[in-house]
């Protein structure tokens, strides 16, 4: 039991000392974090074998999968906040234009570029394994996303439409997932399942979304028993852990599988909760403090599990730098196509396809899933490499867009502690 407290807690002092060394360079703290993993594990530190410092193999970091749920339950309660009707009303017809057109040009145009390979390579990349990392490639990391945000205090049309097209942007890259999985598995067996590539997705988001209404008025309700700050924070809390191990349970009603998305059961409880307790806003700020630590760990263990056998394979490098290409310029072009259709502002419009560039958790998950393909070793490995070079670069690019268009203040020097001394003054 002590070995792995001792761990989380050199993650936790290991990503916050680096922070302080990346903020010289004038990087993002979620680089430290990742990069603090990369270091405590098995592919470094954690090679040593020295129990409790770092991690010391793959199953290790694997076994701390509760953290790293809870953590993405958190964020996706916090993303849910975004969704107030008061934000929808100006700008929710544009947000889920561009959340749905800038996922489905990124697949279509990573499904292009991959599909025209297999064919003049077809010993390198399988046709399903094509398909399926199209899908993946519309996923965008919304934790990376809302840490940049967080720490800089980023606030303007930018920031807010950012925030409402990577929560859309998950409901969608599910369906897409899938639906390509689905002809995937299609033709590598040689038949089509239409529960699979239809009813199934459908059904997920159904169950997914009902679940996270019916906790979003339930936490709505239980929080008016209790008037002190520090209860009604605790029952906001033990409701998202309640919403995150409902969110892993699987079951079948006929030969339908029936499963749940826990980020969009998080997300659907925070909308709903938002938009029914007047003192939802209080709330999710003390939520928020109360879960810096945690997002912290999901970053450091998100770095340790980044696999770097990935670096040793040739094939995986170059497929993965196509990959990386054709989902960027995806990203871009399906953002910049989708601003205009909403006749978005030309800040917006040239900077919002950078912002949607980091990949982690959500086209981790999908990857694994694939994996069960027959070619589906290359789609997981490709996709590792992608994270790895996505989440260390793609959260200063979304630093540098949002810095461009005004919505992040020039950071200052001055302490908390400092701060401090001047209030009792």
């Amino acid at each position: 039991m002590e070995t792995p407290l001792i761990s989380l807690a050199i993650a936790l002092v290991g990503g916050l000392m680096l922070s302080r060394l990346t903020k010289l360079f004038h990087l993002p703290a979620v680089t430290a974090y990742l990069v603090a993993g990369l270091l405590l594990g098995p592919f470094c530190i954690g090679a040593l074998k020295i129990p409790g410092f770092g991690f010391n193999s793959l199953e290790e970091v694997e076994g701390l999968s509760i953290v790293t749920q809870t953590a993405l339950g958190f964020i996706a309660f916090t993303i849910g906040n975004e969704f107030r009707l008061s934000q929808l009303k100006t700008m929710g017809k544009g947000a889920i234009v561009i959340g749905i057109g800038q996922a489905v040009i990124t697949t279509l145009l990573v499904d292009a570029v991959l599909i025209a390979l297999h064919f003049c390579f077809p010993n390198i990349i399988s046709l399903p394994c094509a398909i399926v990392l199209g899908a993946i490639a519309s996923a965008t990391a919304p934790a990376a996303t809302l840490m940049v945000v967080r720490q800089y205090k980023a606030d303007g049309p930018l920031t807010r439409l950012l925030m409402l097209v990577v929560a859309i942007d998950d409901a969608v890259g599910l369906v897409l997932f899938s639906v390509s999985y689905g002809i995937a598995t299609a033709l590598s067996n040689g038949q089509v399942s239409v529960l699979a590539v239809v009813i199934e997705p459908i059904v997920e988001i159904v169950l997914s979304l009902g679940l996270g209404a019916i906790m979003g008025l339930l936490l709505d309700w239980t929080e008016q028993f209790f008037h002190s700050r520090s209860k009604r924070m605790t029952i906001s809390v033990a409701f998202v852990l309640l919403a995150v191990g409902l969110s892993t349970l699987k079951f079948h009603i006929g030969p339908v599988h029936c499963g749940f998305s826990l980020l969009l059961v998080c997300m659907m409880t925070g909308t709903i909760f938002c938009n029914i307790c007047d003192t939802s806003e209080e709330l999710m700020n003390r939520v928020d403090g109360w879960t810096m630590p945690l997002n912290v760990l999901f970053f450091v263990i998100s770095g340790a599990e980044l696999d770097l056998n990935v670096l040793v394979q040739p094939v995986t490098i170059l497929v993965g730098v196509i990959y990386i290409l054709a989902r960027s310029a995806g990203k871009w072009f399906g953002s910049d196509v989708s601003c205009h259709l909403t006749h978005q502002s030309k800040p917006i419009q040239q900077n919002l396809g950078i912002t949607l560039l980091p990949q982690a958790g959500v086209a981790l998950g999908m990857a694994l899933t694939a994996a069960n393909l027959a070619d589906g070793a290359l789609a997981r490995n490709v996709v590792l490499f992608a994270v790895l070079v996505y989440e260390l670069v793609g959260p200063s690019l979304t630093k540098r867009s949002l810095m461009k268009v005004g919505e992040i203040r020039p950071e200052g020097r001055v302490s908390a502690r400092t701060l401090n001394q001047e209030k009792t003054n």
